[in-house]
């Protein structure tokens, strides 16, 4: 089995805020982008990430209106280079609407220094540099 993940797509209940929040917090230009429906983001080599209008998410799944309630008990990380490149990446996705669950400061786990952030749509981004771990040219992360 080729184990890849090729999209994650998140039902967003403001698709609007969501194309405005990673525009501005991440500086991302959609990969594609269809309004009032969907629009992905190119965030990896090989990897997509999608919001999907909630209506259309239901009527794609088969399920009636307003079955999907959103993402829970799970988080999307970005690794920075340092505990600045935290700093100021959470500071831009409060600035592009975010919400700072934790400010940045070092975690309980593993030597990390971290931030936790909920986007306008629920996601929960960690913003995280942990001095053991490497991002290589490639995009393999290598945990030390």
């Amino acid at each position: 089995m080729d184990h890849r993940l090729s999209i994650v797509t998140v039902a967003a209940h403001d698709l609007d805020a969501a194309r405005a929040f990673y525009r501005d917090a991440f500086g991302w230009d959609p990969h594609l982008d269809v309004p009032g429906e969907i629009v992905f983001y190119q965030v990896a080599a090989g990897l997509l990430l999608g919001f999907f209008e909630i209506g259309s998410f239901d009527r794609d799944l088969g399920v009636p209106p307003g079955t999907t309630t959103g993402p829970a008990g799970m988080t999307l990380a970005h690794n920075v280079g340092d505990r600045d490149a935290v700093r100021a990446l959470a500071d831009a996705m409060a600035a592009a609407g975010g919400t700072v669950l934790k400010p940045p400061q070092a975690g309980e786990f593993g030597g990390v220094f971290h931030a936790h952030v909920r986007d306008p749509n629920g996601v929960l981004w960690e913003i995280a540099h942990n001095p053991s771990w490497r991002i290589t040219d490639d995009g393999t992360v290598e945990l030390g």
